[in-house]
């Protein structure tokens, strides 16, 4: 008798071991809200190797390039559904002036890069070859001007160099340098960090300089400006206060970063080596990013009511110390920054009633990078993956979630939802649904309750064996999408086992 109930209660234990039950309902799929694509942005500084060696190579380098762009990073990023992109900072944007880098790319002058490793760059990257880009992948541009050591007047001609359609000297100075239309450059950030790198301003003093700077910036030819100012650092709550107060509705939208980092002040920690208490850290610190925004919205909201600021998070991600032998701020990607990409994500479409655009650092070779290059070498990360399974929601209505899942409690004594999730209507009527893992051990048994009966489903999954898996150049696709099938339809429902650390882009017809 006593060996009966022994084995039945190990039975029951094996019945439960490694699964959890997760229940997701969908109420109601008419929400007007719309994720907007900008929430997928991007970002290019001039650091490391990001723009020379990353996106630019020159006309005649022997890596193929199309007009001196890597054609292989040119064609992954059209892959990408790339919708904005952030450039030249960053701190390096408070440093830059604009006509070192226009005109004949052997005669413009060569500059120090202070902020990063003080490399000597030659400036053959500048505005033509900046706005040609985005051209050529659809996407918005996003300047960032030179608040920190430039003037009102240099910004002021930059904006009308770029825009200007009219006999204006420096619309005619663009049409010298061989470009006769202007182009269209809606997004523009009067600096970056001006609490620090761009000024170590007070919040008073800089609402004042944007006041004065935006007024300057002038709409040119149809050309209408989306005027950013530059916000707060994670927790600084004053500073999105003041400037709430005293320039409102005169930006249309307000900066935020936050990054996935340990510590300003020595090693940050291996990008590739890590503990899974290393790991459980970096997701609830990831996490806190939506208390950081809840924050900054209600003191948005106390100001502007009607919502008609913006909450930018234009500088975001994971930020790991530099790979040994590599250039500054280069760090390579694991499926652990791959579930910093996917939890960050699902909380920025929940809150994309107010969060306008936010732009991961960054593109190429940099810190939490959608592609690692080396010399004619080319990988794509796991971050890379999670954007592209991403870009479902992209302009689609955002469809609330009601989901109950049980918590992974952290070293530090930390709980957090074992299971992040989102969804969005797009316009063809396709519900998106994104869910990702957290727990490195436990699968999840998903039911989603739906208010129709789907016809179909399709999906796939992202994860690997270990959650220090990365893509090398030697071989890149250990991490890699791949069909998730066993999807079960029911009258109402569905349902599917969400496996240990995985990523899950799910299709409803």
């Amino acid at each position: 008798m006593k060996r009966g109930i022994i084995l039945a209660l190990f039975a029951l234990c094996l019945s439960g071991y490694g699964q959890a039950q997760v229940a997701v309902r969908i109420a109601d799929t008419a929400s007007k809200q719309v994720i907007s694509k900008n929430l997928y942005g991007q970002f290019a500084e001039h650091l490391g190797s990001c723009i020379y060696g990353g996106l630019w190579v020159g006309k005649d380098s022997p890596i193929p390039n199309t007009n001196g762009y890597r054609t292989d990073v040119l064609e992954a990023l059209k892959k990408l559904k790339v919708p904005v992109m952030r450039w030249p900072g960053g701190c390096f944007a408070d440093e830059y002036h604009w006509m070192d880098g226009i005109g004949d790319p052997n005669k413009r002058p060569k500059m120090v890069n202070n902020w990063w490793g003080g490399a000597v760059e030659n400036n053959s990257f500048g505005t033509h070859e900046f706005l040609n880009l985005c051209e050529m992948l659809g996407c918005e541009p996003y300047i960032s001007g030179n608040v920190g050591s430039g003037t009102v007047e240099e910004l002021n001609k930059w904006v009308e160099y770029m825009t200007s359609a009219g006999d204006s000297p420096m619309a005619n100075l663009r049409r010298q340098n061989g470009r006769e239309k202007p182009w269209k450059v809606k997004f523009l950030g009067v600096g970056n960090e001006s609490w620090g790198c761009g000024g170590n301003m007070r919040p008073e003093y800089y609402a004042d300089l944007y006041r004065r700077y935006a007024t300057y910036c002038r709409d040119y030819d149809g050309n209408r400006l989306y005027k950013i100012a530059s916000g707060a650092s994670d927790y600084d709550y004053n500073w999105t206060e003041v400037l709430m107060k005293q320039i409102g509705d005169r930006m249309n939208g307000i900066s935020l970063h936050y990054y996935t980092v340990t510590g300003w002040s020595g090693s940050k920690g291996s990008a590739t080596t890590f503990t899974p208490n290393d790991y459980y850290w970096t997701v609830n610190k990831c996490s806190e990013i939506e208390g950081v925004i809840q924050k900054h919205l209600a003191i948005m909201d106390k100001y502007d009511a009607q919502k008609k600021v913006g909450l930018l998070v234009d500088e975001w991600g994971t930020w790991w110390d530099t790979e040994p032998n590599g250039t500054p701020l280069y760090q390579q990607n694991t499926m652990r920054d791959a579930m910093v990409a996917a939890l960050t994500l699902n909380i920025f479409n929940r809150y994309s009633d107010r969060v306008k655009m936010a732009n991961i650092a960054q593109v190429v070779n940099v810190l939490q990078s959608m592609i690692l290059t080396k010399d004619s070498k080319m990988v794509l990360t796991p971050t890379y993956h999670v954007f592209e399974m991403y870009n479902v929601h992209q302009d689609a209505r955002y469809i609330p979630l009601t989901v109950e899942v049980g918590k992974v409690k952290t070293a530090s004594g930390a709980e957090i939802p074992a299971v992040s999730a989102s969804a969005s209507k797009d316009a063809a009527g396709n519900i998106n649904i994104t869910m990702a893992n957290i727990d490195l051990d436990k699968s999840q048994e998903v039911t989603i309750a739906l208010p129709f009966a789907a016809k179909s489903a399709s999906g796939r999954i992202l994860t690997s064996k270990n959650i220090t898996d990365y893509n090398s150049y030697d071989n890149a696709e250990v991490v890699k999408p791949t069909p998730f099938q066993k999807i079960k339809l029911g009258k109402g429902t569905v349902t599917f086992t969400l496996p240990a650390k995985s990523i899950v882009a799910v299709t409803l017809r």
